[in-house]
């Protein structure tokens, strides 16, 4: 039990890890900009 929850973790933390820089490199830093503006365009 106690593996799979370490699994799990370490899981999650790789996860926001790749989020994190992803975000970073698309976004330049500012990623909800860019989601305002999406939803502004799709939704007049």
């Amino acid at each position: 039990m106690s593996e799979s929850t370490e699994d799990f973790v370490a899981k999650v933390h790789e996860t926001q890890q790749k989020q994190q820089k992803n975000k970073e490199h698309y976004g330049k830093g500012k990623p909800s900009e860019k989601l305002v503006n999406t939803q502004h365009t799709n939704n007049p």
